[in-house]
């Protein structure tokens, strides 16, 4: 019985010295979570797609492609007023155009792709990682709260119960906003690539 007893008291003592690492760091998420709206609002305002001028764009560059006018047709390319994703896209895929590299600006789509998902995994991280630290700070405190109860110590068992309670809030509340986030921004990446890719086709007539 000692050696379960020691053990069961490691246990107690390692959960028991996460209880501020998990505070201080759902603390930090709630702030990075802040951020991210401000950055998801920048974002939003940068957007403006404009379907007509993408496919009189890609029109004038498949037409300047089969005419082997590559100079043109980046210049065509550079035209192109999208979502700041898919113009920037356009602008460093008509540098490649303007010397004939399709195979490169291929490359360059994976990498605006690889891009996107980047921007993705900071608000999914959040959004998974949230939770779980907030149930953390749930889960841990009950210990101390338990012993509280059984020594007949309301004001310990009222501490440790608080602070269960708002772990869960700020945990619940930093994932909320890293869900709403991932959710919208997928929509709106799932949008680009469809337009990134339209561009891909567009200048395939040479190959």
């Amino acid at each position: 019985m000692a050696f379960e007893s020691q053990i069961f008291q490691v246990l107690y003592v390692f959960s028991a010295s996460l209880l501020y690492p998990v505070i201080i760091t759902l603390i930090l998420l709630v702030v990075f979570s802040l951020s991210l709206i401000g950055e998801f609002l920048s974002e939003y305002s940068k957007r403006n797609r404009d379907p007509v001028n993408l496919e009189q764009c890609c029109a004038v560059v498949r037409k300047n492609i089969e005419a082997m006018e590559f100079k043109k047709a980046a210049e065509s390319l550079q035209n192109t007023r999208q979502n700041y994703m898919v113009t920037d896209f356009a602008h460093a895929a008509s540098k490649h155009l303007e010397n004939n590299m399709l195979p490169s600006i291929e490359w360059l789509a994976q990498e605006f792709e690889i891009k996107m998902s980047k921007r993705l995994e900071q608000t999914r991280i959040v959004a998974t990682i949230s939770p779980m630290l907030g149930l953390m700070g749930t889960l841990i405190p009950l210990g101390p709260a338990l012993i509280g109860l059984s020594q007949g110590n309301i004001e310990q068992l009222a501490n440790n119960l608080m602070i269960a309670f708002a772990t869960t809030v700020i945990g619940l509340f930093a994932g909320t906003i890293g869900y709403v986030l991932t959710q919208i921004r997928k929509r709106w990446y799932w949008q680009d690539m469809a337009d990134i890719d339209y561009i891909l086709e567009t200048m395939e007539v040479e190959a």
